[in-house]
């Protein structure tokens, strides 16, 4: 904990007790959720087998832009709140304020859609019996049985962040490993008993790499996790750099196998069923037996629990790290005294993802796509820091520096507006109407936090805010 010079505010830091390992595992876990399990024979079925790789290297390298600027912004400014710091840093209060909101709206979004995934994949293993009809959500049946079952989900991860980032952190490797493991043998399964004829044809139609492509930017959304938890990572500076973009390539690299697995374990009926779990369903009718299908699901849940963990993590830091700017409830920026965890914004973010299943599986699809949006804005964000702060403060000490910065910094700013524009209305991946709905009543929400925090803590100085966004090591000299 440290004080201003003058003793009147106090803030409070997280523990830092995250390894190599740990980083790693946050960041590919994250990345890697339920998605490909649901869509890798949908890509296939789109591009092709070497369409749908190509589209992944594509959106690989188009990330890697962004990932970047994160990359030389994180080990410069390792402190929780991640993109609200690096924006603040760069841009100033009100775009910093724009951004966490908006990065905290994409990370509880998704976090809210796991629950419904996690019941859907126990669904598969083990029908849930359906009783305590509630309600029917777009075309979807919410039973309290099917509530109860999610909700368990929600308060474990929440109580295993509770207590603390290292309990967090150890739940997040152990079920990663379990992921790698399921994967590697669906691979090696697909590529023994499958076929080369499955695989056929190798591309359809330009039109079919350009869908895939729109999906692809959702699938590498995680390793903006990083920056989240920099502030609790006990490791060489300039070795976070290289995990995060290591992250993103492995993602990748996941993809194009899992790609290759689909395409030759099953033919085209098996794979592109939409009534079915593709993935599952191939394994299981490559290996000849519905078991493989299961124990596909069983890996593939452990892929929600590392995606519904890690966007856990980084909700959590982004709302402590403005609670301790007073951009938010300062009960928000306080830790626990024993656990040293952000306590009021893991109860909250708890509470969110245990009742998220009373919507359903159908509805929550809305958060998803619309959180997307709010990916896309903190992408751009961050881009734009980084190119102003290259001119603002070049002797900020960088301990991983980008070779070609203001390019690199201009080709990310260019790949955030790409994404942006996707989900736009003009756009080809363009929002549902309910989903605009969405983004618009987080953002008047905002409104009513920003207008709340600025009333209340009107007395609060710019050199003040400065110390407790960045404390006394960070801090800017000229804004103490």
């Amino acid at each position: 904990m440290e004080n201003t010079k003058n003793q009147t505010l106090q803030r409070q830091e997280l523990k830092r007790a995250m390894n190599n390992r740990d980083v790693l595992a946050l960041a590919f876990g994250t990345m890697i959720g339920w998605g490909w399990i649901m869509l890798a024979g949908t890509w296939v079925g789109l591009a092709g087998i070497a369409g749908a790789i190509l589209a992944f290297v594509i959106g690989a390298v188009l990330c890697i832009f962004v990932g970047l600027t994160y990359a030389e912004l994180t080990p410069a400014l390792p402190l929780a709140g991640g993109e609200l710091v690096f924006s603040y840093r760069g841009l100033g209060y009100i775009p910093s304020w724009i951004t966490g909101w908006m990065i905290a709206f994409a990370y509880v979004g998704v976090a809210a859609w796991e629950g419904p995934a996690f019941v859907t994949a126990i669904d598969y293993i083990l029908p849930i019996p359906r009783f305590g009809y509630l309600w029917n959500i777009a075309g979807f049946d919410v039973y309290i049985s099917w509530v109860l079952v999610g909700a368990a989900g929600g308060l474990i991860l929440a109580i295993l962040n509770y207590r603390g980032i290292k309990s967090a952190a150890i739940f997040q490797t152990f079920a990663t490993l379990a992921l790698g493991i399921g994967g590697i043998a669906f691979f090696f399964g697909s590529v023994v008993n499958g076929s080369v004829a499955n695989m056929l044809p190798a591309f359809t139609t330009p039109q079919g790499l350009v869908a895939v492509i729109l999906m692809v930017p959702a699938m590498f959304v995680g390793f903006d996790v990083i920056p989240q938890a920099a502030e609790e990572m006990n490791i060489p500076l300039n070795k976070i750099a290289k995990i995060l973009i290591f992250s993103i390539c492995l993602a990748a690299a996941w993809y194009v196998l899992m790609i290759i697995s689909i395409a030759m374990a099953a033919p085209a009926d098996v794979r592109e069923n939409p009534a079915g779990i593709p993935v599952a369903d191939a394994f299981a009718f490559a290996m000849g037996s519905p078991i493989f299908g299961k124990f596909m699901i069983i890996a593939a849940m452990c892929g929600i629990l590392t995606s519904w963990n890690g966007f856990i993590v980084g909700a959590t830091r982004v709302l402590f790290s403005m609670g301790r700017a007073k951009m938010l409830p300062a009960a928000f920026g306080k830790v626990h005294p024993r656990f040293e965890s952000p306590t009021a914004a893991i109860i909250l973010v708890g509470l969110i993802t245990c009742i998220s299943p009373l919507m359903g599986k159908s509805a929550l699809v809305w958060f998803v796509d619309a959180s997307a949006f709010g990916t896309v804005v903190a992408y751009f964000m961050v881009a734009l820091s980084f190119l102003v702060l290259r001119k603002t403060e070049p002797g900020l000490v960088r301990p991983y520096k980008v070779k070609g910065g203001p390019v690199i910094g201009v080709l990310a700013i260019c790949v955030a507006g790409f994404f942006l524009y996707l989900y736009l209305p003009v756009g080809p991946g363009a929002l549902l109407p309910v989903e605009w709905f969405l983004v618009l009543g987080w953002v008047i929400l905002g409104v009513v936090f920003f207008i709340a925090a600025k009333a209340k803590y009107r007395d609060v100085t710019p050199a003040e805010t400065e110390f407790l966004l960045f404390g006394a090591a960070y801090a800017r000299k000229d804004r103490r």
